[in-house]
C-alpha cells in the first residue's frame, strides 16, 4: 500500500513542480510565528554543528532558508522533478531524490530533521514507520521539527482527510503527533498551533521534538 501511496505522491508532485515552486518562492515572508518556530529550531541544531536534513523539501526554499540561517543543511524530496528545480535554484546546496520512509540515511547521521508539510499525504497508518525512520536517523540530543495542518481541538479523530490541491492529503491532531514522536523514543520540547492566514483553509500545527543525549 504504501508503495503505491508514495507513486502517486511522486507523479502528482512532479506534474505540479514548476507552479509550485513559484507559488511558494515567498511563503516564509507573511508568515512570521513560521520563522520563528523554524528560528528556534535552527538554533537548537546549530549547537550540535552536524548536518541537517530538510525532508521533503521540494524546490529548495525552505533549505536555503535553514542555509540562511546557519544551518548546514541539505534536501531529500520524493519527486526528481522538485529536486531537479532545486538544483536549478540553489546551486551550492546539496539535494536528493529520497523517500521518508526508507531514508538512504546512517543512523544518528544527521543533528536535525525538518519535516514540514511533507508527510501530510500519507496514508495516516505509515506515520508510525515514518517517525521510527526520522528518529533513527537523529544523532542522540538531535531535534525534529514538524509543520503539519492540524485538527480543531474538539475533533474525534486523529487524522482527517481533505482534498489537497495536488493530492489527497490530512489534518493531523498534534497530541496524536506528539504520541507518535514518543512510541518512537522522542521527547517533547515544543508545540504550536496558528490561526490560518487571509489565503489559508485550515489551522496549523508545529511539533518540537528531542532524541534524548546517550
Amino acid at each position: 500500500m504504501i508503495e503505491s501511496s508514495l507513486d502517486t505522491i511522486r507523479t502528482a508532485y512532479d506534474d505540479v513542480a514548476v507552479l509550485y515552486a513559484e507559488m511558494f518562492r515567498n511563503a516564509h515572508d507573511e508568515a512570521p510565528l513560521d520563522r520563528a518556530m523554524i528560528g528556534a529550531f535552527a538554533e537548537f541544531v546549530r549547537a550540535g554543528g552536524g548536518p541537517v536534513a530538510d525532508i521533503g523539501c521540494g524546490p529548495g526554499q525552505v533549505t536555503a532558508h535553514l542555509r540562511s540561517l546557519g544551518v548546514p543543511a541539505f534536501g531529500i524530496d520524493l519527486s526528481p522533478t522538485m529536486i531537479e528545480l532545486a538544483r536549478q535554484e540553489y546551486p551550492d546546496l546539496r539535494f536528493e531524490q529520497g523517500s521518508m520512509t526508507a531514508l538512504d540515511l546512517a543512523d544518528g547521521s544527521v543533528d536535525g530533521v525538518l519535516a514540514w508539510y511533507s508527510f501530510i499525504h500519507l496514508p495516516p497508518a505509515e506515520l508510525p514507520t515514518v517517525f521510527a525512520e526520522l528518529g533513527r536517523v537523529l544523532a542522540p540530543g538531535g531535534h525534529l521539527l514538524l509543520g503539519f495542518f492540524t485538527t480543531d481541538d474538539d475533533s474525534p479523530n486523529p487524522a482527517e482527510p481533505f482534498d489537497h490541491k495536488v493530492t489527497t492529503a490530512y489534518k493531523l491532531s498534534i497530541d496524536h503527533l506528539a504520541n507518535l514522536a514518543r512510541e518512537a523514543g522522542l521527547v517533547e520540547l515544543a508545540r504550536m498551533r496558528r490561526e490560518p492566514g487571509e489565503t489559508e483553509r485550515f489551522l496549523h500545527g508545529r511539533l518540537l521534538v528531542r532524541r534524548p543525549a546517550e
